[in-house]
């Protein structure tokens, strides 16, 4: 009888140790929700159209390091006539494994998030291979994984990482993978303090694709 006894409780301690051990994984939530002040731009360019911004802290990034790429990547895009007109922070509570980019589980965050795109997305780090700093997702690189659409995920470490996000935003506005080696341009294959500079051809195109996809809207308030 003993040994029949302990055959029929293992399952169930087993089952319940499992249900415990899932309890301690945190859910995918949004913690807390704050606004990023509006960069100071020079004096110069007409700005014509506006984005508004999710970034989301998904990795426990210092606050004052987002801000400060948020603000440059506004300096940036305002050569193109674009300001930042909203960047509405997000700090995001999600299991590790959640953390980094990894197309499954950064479709399942997205999804269950659900925010407003444009996204940036502050990880931990990448499990893709190759891993890069930071990857763009548009909507022509986005057919067989949607929930990623619009999507800009940054790796912690990434360096020069106003720019990277500029760059990486630019490639979402614009809807294509293309680098231009241009002196100078923000496009190069590299980013690097140096290369900072929109041309009149791809700031045109930046403003109509995220127009078109309703990432951008004319006007400025």
């Amino acid at each position: 009888m003993y040994g029949r006894l302990q055959t029929l409780l293992l399952p169930l301690l087993l089952a319940c140790t499992l249900s415990a051990g899932a309890a301690d994984v945190p859910p995918i939530r949004v913690e807390a929700r704050a606004a990023i002040a509006d960069a100071a731009i020079p004096s110069g360019p007409v700005l014509t159209h506006t984005l508004a911004l999710t970034v989301a802290n998904i990795a426990a990034w210092p606050e004052a390091e987002i801000t400060a790429a948020v603000h440059e990547t506004a300096r940036i895009l305002a050569q193109c006539g674009i300001r930042i007109a909203r960047a509405d922070l997000v700090t995001v509570a999600a299991p590790d494994a959640h953390r980094y980019f990894d197309t499954p589980r950064s479709r399942e965050l997205a999804r269950v998030l659900a925010l407003p795109k444009p996204t940036l997305y502050f990880t931990a780090g990448t499990r893709q291979t190759p891993a890069f700093d930071a990857e763009a997702i548009g909507r022509g690189n986005s057919r067989t994984r949607p929930e990623l659409a619009d999507t800009v995920w940054i790796a912690r470490g990434a360096r020069d990482l106003g720019i990277v996000v500029a760059h990486e935003l630019a490639h979402v506005l614009m809807d294509s993978g293309a680098h231009d080696h241009s002196p100078g341009n923000l496009m190069a294959e590299s980013t690097t303090p140096q290369n900072t500079q929109l041309s009149n051809a791809q700031c045109a195109r930046i403003r109509a694709t995220g127009t078109r996809n309703s990432l951008l809207h004319s006007g400025v308030n």
